[in-house]
């Protein structure tokens, strides 16, 4: 049967199975009581099958959407009455129900159920009994599956391709925390010059009550406020250029501050901060990821340290209550090649939680306020829109020299450092409350003593949840908060599937899950008119749709729909005879040493993921014979920054080896930026930040845990004219930060003449990097064009003489890793 393509949302419930047959249990029939003596002893003494666990999957094809929990000692009639929200962009010609048996190591199939795609495209419900059939498609005995089912295509969605469409938008449906109107939200781009790490320095500084951190990293060394009136010897020459540099903003005045202990804030640590916040009586409780990895399979491909053990120690015998949590995502242990799963994933969130001073600073009374976003509290995270390799490292870099990528970097040998561009924002109003209950969540689940603050208690202090702005104030935002999270990590969570349905959770393998930050981006996506920005560490998923070259796509698991969906967007406006236009920032390889397996794993999902969607729009391009460049429609980049030497700089005592990627990229004065963000603009009325990155270890939600706000400006949306609030102005600054220039196309992403621009410019830019010649002026901006040609089929290719990066022998166009797990690096 041919397959058709289901885009859009499908609604299914799993009610039970009837007279099941289980070749692999034949003691199905025995007495109830007999049969659990005897699955109480296998379970007991660890050997047979043990006690019976049925459960049911959901698929189209072999993309699977849902799966139900787990039913012990039903083996002949089990019952789940589980309802599931898909979201589906899968060509298909069944939706397929799998019915199986869980076991110690694996699973076994009991046998399938088919329902044919064509009855669903009408959009009536169905209520139905399907036949449980073998691999021939042979019915067995009388086993039956009770279903019932509803496909919404995207077409009949009214929110399809209109955007935000009025200040009475909802936010996105079927999630945990609601929207929340009457919000203030704060957008940094990097660390500093923007005041992000200082405003968390006044934030953690002026807190009387309360300073709750979750992290993936937090280094108690790092210094949040770096005062460059104060320089080393050499450390003027960055200065003097900026000062004489026509296209460089000016750096933001920093206000004064009252020393800290006596020191100036400039040489306080994040540590010292903390310890002296607890001894004044504020409660600080801190989450940080308790990392397991340090296996050799792992450590030798480069994977950063992240200073756990070291900032527990530090904060032991303290006042400050420093838990190392690790990630458990589900109870089954898995083993994969000689790992255990349940180490491999991590809690990913980078929140804060204060509470803080009134906005008229009169009143005694505190409000609460939270900062939500990708930038880690730890070493190699501060950098100015500058991103100097050379010339800050006599100065704010001098104790935070990060290099990752080469092997026994360090800044007795000097740069590149490696670059760093990322994004975080600032809540204020009833969201805030909403990322300080999911910090109470994950504390009471992993954090021991309860130790959280009960603000019921302080009535008369912290105000409760309350709108910041009014409702016509033109500057008023309304925020939703998504997260990636499962009962193993967040305390509370329903325990039956119908309340967790209620509560906007889905079911998991005895788990249930929050997934809201994947249904999110598809919302966006989904609701996009015009274009869509993204900045984010990792672009790759929807493997059901990858070419089956040298790989089985249903082996590798990336089965979130976020490239798909993107892909789709464009397929549609092109036969609809409409522009759009899809801009990705990314990094020029994932971070470690750039020709470990790892690195070149995740290099090869990438290319299979960018050629996935460049083939669905070629072939679009070519059906409605179309003159057009798929880069007119789809374009990605990456980051680096290439200076001159200036009189002055810091001189390194040593040296790196000769014949080094290090020695090449030093005397080539040239290193990527490292994009860290995770961040979609859609339209310049929405926009999406946080911690989760464009794989499926961040938008399973039973992987890593992540947590992302996503925000809109009632009084600026695109509606009659383009949208002019806050978010396109925070477009424009990562613009003029990544081009270094302004240009008036750039207020139409969407327009062709934006993209051929925006593509040329970054195209000069990377001759300018790759050249081998020596630099004779700075590179004017850090856009480049992601090193890849796309062929006429789709399939993307290298760059004629672009075989490595450069300064590696890293390859751009990578081949799968033969020893890696896809779990691990998908």
């Amino acid at each position: 049967m041919a397959q058709i393509l289901l885009h859009g949302t499908l609604h299914v419930t799993i009610f039970e199975v009837e007279a099941l047959s289980n070749p692999h249990r034949a003691r199905g029939s025995a007495h109830k009581f007999i049969r659990k003596v005897l699955e109480g002893i296998e379970d007991t003494v660890g050997v047979g099958r043990g006690t019976t666990k049925i459960y049911v999957t959901i698929d189209l094809e072999k993309a699977r959407l849902g799966r139900t929990r787990r039913i012990s000692n039903e083996p002949v009639n089990p019952r789940w009455y589980e309802s599931f929200h898909l979201y589906c962009a899968h060509m298909a010609a069944d939706v397929i129900f799998n019915v199986k048996i869980d076991n110690r190591i694996g699973a076994s199939l009991i046998g399938r159920a088919y329902l044919p795609v064509l009855e669903l495209l009408d959009g009536e419900e169905i209520d139905k009994w399907l036949q449980i059939c073998n691999d021939k498609r042979e019915p067995i005995g009388d086993s039956k599956i009770h279903v019932k089912l509803q496909y919404f295509d995207v077409s009949k969605d009214p929110n399809w391709g209109r955007g935000v469409r009025s200040t009475k938008y909802p936010g996105v449906p079927y999630t945990f925390f609601s929207q929340r109107q009457g919000c203030k939200v704060t957008l940094y781009q990097d660390a500093h010059p923007h005041r992000c790490w200082e405003d968390i320095f006044d934030a953690i500084n002026n807190a009387r009550y309360l300073i709750y951190i979750a992290g993936w990293s937090v280094y108690t060394k790092i210094t949040l406020v770096r005062d460059t009136n104060h320089l080393n010897p050499g450390g003027r020459a960055e200065l003097d250029h900026r000062e004489n540099t026509s296209h460089c903003l000016c750096l933001k005045k920093g206000k004064r501050r009252t020393p800290v202990d006596g020191l100036p804030t400039g040489e306080v640590t994040l540590g010292q901060l903390l310890k002296r916040k607890a001894s004044e009586g504020v409660r600080v409780l801190m989450l940080v990821w308790d990392d397991r990895t340090s296996v050799g399979l792992l450590k030798r491909d480069g994977l950063m340290a992240t200073h756990d053990k070291e900032t527990a120690n530090y904060f032991h015998d303290s006042d400050v209550q420093c838990v190392l949590c690790a990630r458990n995502p589900d109870d089954s242990g898995g083993i994969v090649h000689d790992l255990k799963v349940s180490t491999m994933f991590t809690h990913h969130q980078k929140i804060l939680v204060v509470d803080h001073e009134m906005p008229n600073k009169r009143s005694q009374r505190r409000r609460i306020v939270s900062y939500v976003g990708g930038i880690d509290l730890c070493h190699g995270r501060y950098d100015t829109q500058y991103h100097s390799l050379f010339r800050t490292l006599d100065t704010v870099h001098q104790d935070d020299f990060h290099q990752p990528n080469f092997e026994g970097a360090s800044i007795k040998k000097g740069g590149p450092r490696q670059l760093w561009h990322d994004i975080h924002s600032r809540l204020e109003g009833p969201i805030a409350w909403d990322v300080l209950y999911n910090f109470e969540q994950r504390w009471r689940k992993q954090g021991g003593r309860n130790l959280l603050l009960n603000l019921k208690d302080l009535p008369d202090i912290i105000i409760p949840p309350s709108p910041v702005m009014f409702p016509e104030d033109r500057e008023t935002w309304n925020v939703q908060l998504f997260r990636s999270i499962d009962g193993g990590g967040a305390f509370g969570f329903p325990n039956t599937p119908e309340a967790a349905a209620q509560a906007g959770l889905v079911s998991g393998k005895d788990q249930i899950i929050d997934r809201s930050i994947q249904d999110a981006y598809i919302n966006a996506i989904r609701r996009a008119k015009n274009f869509i920005y993204i900045e984010n560490q990792y672009f790759l998923g929807s493997s059901y749709c990858w070419k089956p070259e040298g790989i089985k796509p249903e082996n590798i698991g990336a089965l979130h729909l976020i490239p798909k969906e993107l892909a789709l967007k464009v397929v549609n406006k092109i036969e609809a005879g409409e522009r759009f236009t899809i801009y990705v920032v990314l990094p020029m390889w994932p971070e470690g040493v750039p020709e470990s397996a790892s690195v070149q794993a995740i290099l090869d999902w990438q290319r299979r993921t960018m050629e996935m969607m460049y083939t669905g729009i070629i072939q679009v391009i070519q059906a409605k014979g179309i003159e057009a460049n798929p880069k007119d429609y789809l374009t990605f980049f990456c980051l680096g920054n290439r200076e001159v030497k200036l009189e002055g700089e810091y001189e390194p005592k040593d040296h790196p080896e000769p014949d080094t990627d290090y020695i090449q990229a030093q005397e080539a004065r040239r290193f990527m930026i490292y994009v860290h963000t995770k961040m979609m603009i859609v339209d310049d009325e929405y926009i999406i930040v946080g911690s989760a990155n464009i794989n499926q270890r961040s938008m399973d939600g039973a992987r890593d845990s992540e947590i992302a706000m996503g925000a809109y400006q009632p009084h600026h949306l695109s509606t009659r004219e383009l949208a002019r609030g806050q978010i396109h102005g925070f477009r424009m600054a990562l613009w003029y930060e990544h081009l270094g220039a302004l240009d008036d196309a750039f207020q139409r992403p969407e327009s062709l003449e934006c993209v051929r621009k925006v593509n040329h410019i970054a195209e000069r830019y990377w001759g300018m990097y790759s050249s081998d010649d020596d630099p004779e002026e700075d590179l004017p901006g850090h856009l480049l064009s992601y090193p890849i040609r796309v062929a006429g089929d789709g399939a993307v290719m290298e760059l004629p003489g672009m075989e490595f990066f450069p300064d590696t022998r890293a390859r751009v166009l990578s081949g799968k890793s033969d020893y890696l797990p896809p779990i691990l690096t998908t």
